[in-house]
């Protein structure tokens, strides 16, 4: 439990499957499929894994002219792969965005984030297939995210942190912005360490979601002060009133 983080580092199905990551038996039979699958990641698929983007839930009518103009704004891109449906060859509604430097992944990571394009507000994140250890895909029970409806939300990506677990000590955590950032670490081969490359990537989400607990800290006080102005305004009119 002292290794608990709301995102995770290494892809475990049963885990995902459970809101702050602490469950012991899977709840749905897609996430015991995801723990018997053997996933390999797609050969074919080429360029940096660690300068690639995931798009997702794009409009099914946005073409890659139009990814381009709007993704082009953080930076040059490399290559831009929309994935479409081998026989019909419609957009599947996600593709895959390759940059030429990290500082601009960083940045359209970091900004479009939630952009609206072609009516669809868009979801970005990290290209995880080949980055993310023991990853499975959602067509086999794995993933991230997911819709209420299918009952088979999956917890620990960027769209849906892990909960804290309420028997969790205190402890400092980067994701709270508690911890002191770790400069990257480049090998020989020039391989990134991952785990340093990711806490280098979360920085702007640690960010971002301290200002949002913040807020909601202070929602939560204005409320209670809302409430107890009107009960004494309440109060007031009882008096007269007698």
């Amino acid at each position: 439990m002292t290794d608990w983080a709301p995102i995770a580092k290494e892809y475990d199905p049963l885990k995902a499957g459970s809101i702050d990551g602490t469950d012991e038996e899977p709840h749905d039979r897609a996430i015991w499929r995801a723990m018997l699958a053997r996933y390999v990641p797609n050969k074919g698929v080429t360029g940096d894994p660690h300068l690639t983007l995931f798009v997702a839930r794009l409009n099914l009518q946005t073409t890659e002219e139009k990814l381009r103009e709007v993704f082009s704004r953080y930076g040059d891109i490399r290559k831009i792969r929309l994935v479409r449906d081998l026989v019909t060859g419609f957009s599947k509604g996600y593709a895959f965005i390759e940059y030429k430097e990290e500082r601009a992944l960083l940045k359209a990571h970091r900004d479009a984030n939630r952009l609206v394009i072609d009516q669809h507000e868009i979801f970005v994140d990290f290209e995880l297939e080949r980055t993310l250890k023991g990853w499975i895909p959602r067509r086999l029970g794995g993933g991230f995210g997911g819709k209420k409806e299918s009952g088979q939300l999956r917890f620990g990506g960027r769209d849906r942190p892990f909960r804290k677990p309420i028997n969790l000590p205190n402890m400092k955590n980067d994701f709270y912005g508690e911890g002191s950032a770790e400069k990257r670490n480049w090998s020989r081969e020039g391989t990134r360490d991952w785990r340093t490359r990711d806490r280098d990537h979360e920085r702007s989400r640690d960010k971002r979601w301290g200002e949002r607990e913040r807020s909601w800290a202070w929602g939560d006080s204005e409320r209670e002060r809302d409430s107890k102005e009107e009960r004494s305004r309440g109060r007031d009119r009882k008096d007269r009133d007698r």
